[in-house]
């Protein structure tokens, strides 16, 4: 009878708390177009500035009860609260325009070109290469070209 009672408590977790087992630090990406960035874990911290991107990908690099210290591409941190963040994965352009490939090769074809500070659905990353998908077009960029993933990580 404890047995089920124990079941029944653990079924009864919210899916946000399994959260706290993923590793700090990983990437996951912006829920809205309008996320308040505070300078410390709490609603008693004052807003430092207002993201307006969604989907614009985010690295979690500390967490605190329900909120999580989060760093941008270009360096900014800040708190924000978790239910601000999903676990979908997106990279940023960086540097200059980019060609994507039709196959992870330098030589193969291309497929699109993106500006810098394009946002786009990661969906695979091999050791060199990230499949990325942007506009309703796919295609594979060099990893070094991206922000969103760390060396060496495996998407799949």
């Amino acid at each position: 009878m404890a047995a089920f009672a124990v079941l029944a408590l653990l079924a009864a977790v919210p899916t946000h708390a399994a959260d706290k087992n993923l590793p700090v630090p990983r990437f996951v990406t912006l829920r809205s177009d309008k996320v308040n960035v505070r300078t410390g874990p709490g609603e008693q911290y004052p807003v430092d500035w207002v993201f307006t991107r969604k989907d614009m990908p985010v690295e979690i690099i500390a967490e605190f009860n329900h909120w999580h210290r989060i760093r941008d591409i270009e360096g900014t941190e800040g708190w924000v609260q978790e239910r601000m963040v999903t676990g979908k994965r997106a990279i940023i352009v960086r540097g200059q325009q980019r060609a994507l490939h039709a196959q992870p090769n330098g030589e193969a074809e291309i497929v699109a070109r993106a500006e810098p500070g394009v946002i786009a659905k990661l969906l695979e990353c091999q050791p060199a290469w990230c499949r990325v998908e942007a506009g309703g077009v796919g295609g594979w960029l060099k990893r070094e070209e991206i922000w969103g993933v760390y060396p060496g990580e495996l998407v799949q």
